[in-house]
């Protein structure tokens, strides 16, 4: 399980979401939307470790229900971040990037399965 697509993937975004909340706190003097996106972004992968570790299937996917979820809140505090000009197009358009491929893996994960 530890070599599972989107518990890596969501661990090293989670890692690209502190980076640029350093980043957003230390160099634009920004504390009010990083701090979400710091929530958001890092309660993606820990909802997923949760999820590997559930208690039963209904658990599992209820925890990565709640990861698409953060996911999402996380893709809109980057839209907000960026159309405000604290993040530049190159930071937005990478890291975004990644946002949207976890969500995806996350849809194709929750739609295929039944309870």
């Amino acid at each position: 399980m530890m070599d599972n697509v989107i518990v890596c993937k969501s661990k090293a975004f989670a890692i690209r979401i502190v980076r640029a909340y350093k980043y957003l706190t230390q160099e634009k003097n920004e504390f009010v939307m990083s701090k979400q996106l710091l929530r958001s972004g890092t309660s993606i992968g820990a909802n997923v470790k949760e999820a590997v570790r559930g208690q039963s299937k209904a658990d599992f996917y209820s925890k990565l229900n709640i990861s698409l979820k953060e996911a999402s809140e996380t893709e809109y505090w980057l839209e907000i971040l960026y159309e405000t000009e604290y993040i530049d197009e190159k930071l937005f358009n990478s890291i975004y990037a990644d946002c949207q491929e976890i969500i995806k893996i996350l849809v194709a994960i929750t739609k295929n399965q039944k309870l």
